[in-house]
């Protein structure tokens, strides 16, 4: 990278005042290293990734094998049947053509359209991060965060909502759907607050000093419920548009 950013800028500064420019900055680098390393012979890993490289394009657009559509792990496989060997003569490693893959631009075909689990609302106002990115708590159900995530299985796409206590990583609520409504985070939510209630964990409905953070998706007005530590404890309801209100109870 530092020997492309000279080779781009040598012919304006030239070689010698850009590496003392560059050793000044914390980026040590001698004018006689770089033309040691444009004078050096391809290392053998190199010369190794260039001829796999080749290889990996033409079976990728090959018609009867890639045809354009495949991934790492097929192309892999394609390569081991082929007989091609990696550097040493080894087996090609799946590692390798991953990264190579990903150096050459090429990606297997997804059927269907990728799956958008947050949606930011540009419109909505964001809560505050009270948590500063700081995901530390020094007791129970001092800090619980939420997230979505999805899981493809034979009848479509499933969703999750779960609720996790960041002082034990202990799931304490979860809700699935084969949508994502705003009730899907509510529910997993809900249920975490009725699990310590039911444990004698809570005050009539309600956690004291608990923080709740989730994402900025939108989820239908759910980012408005991000982080609400205030007034005493964590409940949640709903505000007269439908939306989640702050879910915080004084």
């Amino acid at each position: 990278m530092i020997v492309d950013y000279i080779d781009a800028h040598r012919d304006l500064f030239g070689v010698e005042p850009i590496c003392a420019v560059l050793s000044q900055h914390g980026v040590t680098i001698a004018p006689s290293g770089y033309y040691a390393a444009k004078t050096r012979p391809p290392s053998r890993r190199a010369l190794c990734d260039a001829a796999l490289a080749e290889t990996i394009e033409a079976t990728f657009w090959d018609r009867r094998k890639g045809r354009g559509v495949y991934g790492a792990r097929k192309m892999w496989h394609q390569l081991r049947r082929d007989g091609v060997a990696g550097a040493g003569g080894h087996p090609v490693g799946r590692c390798t053509v991953e990264r190579l893959m990903r150096h050459l631009g090429l990606r297997g075909f997804r059927r269907g359209q990728p799956v958008l689990t947050t949606r930011p609302d540009r419109q909505a106002t964001r809560a505050p991060d009270l948590v500063d990115r700081n995901f530390r708590a020094e007791r129970p159900n001092a800090l619980w965060v939420v997230d979505l995530t999805y899981v493809p299985t034979w009848s479509g796409m499933v969703f999750t909502a779960f609720v996790s206590d960041v002082f034990s990583r202990r799931i304490v609520g979860w809700r699935c759907a084969a949508s994502m409504p705003t009730e899907l985070p509510l529910d997993a939510l809900e249920m975490a607050l009725w699990t310590r209630d039911s444990a004698g964990q809570t005050a009539d409905g309600r956690l004291e000093g608990l923080i709740h953070h989730s994402d900025a998706g939108s989820q239908g007005g759910f980012n408005r419920s991000s982080q609400h530590p205030k007034h005493g404890g964590v409940g949640w309801f709903v505000d007269s548009s439908q939306q989640i209100g702050r879910c915080a109870r004084s």
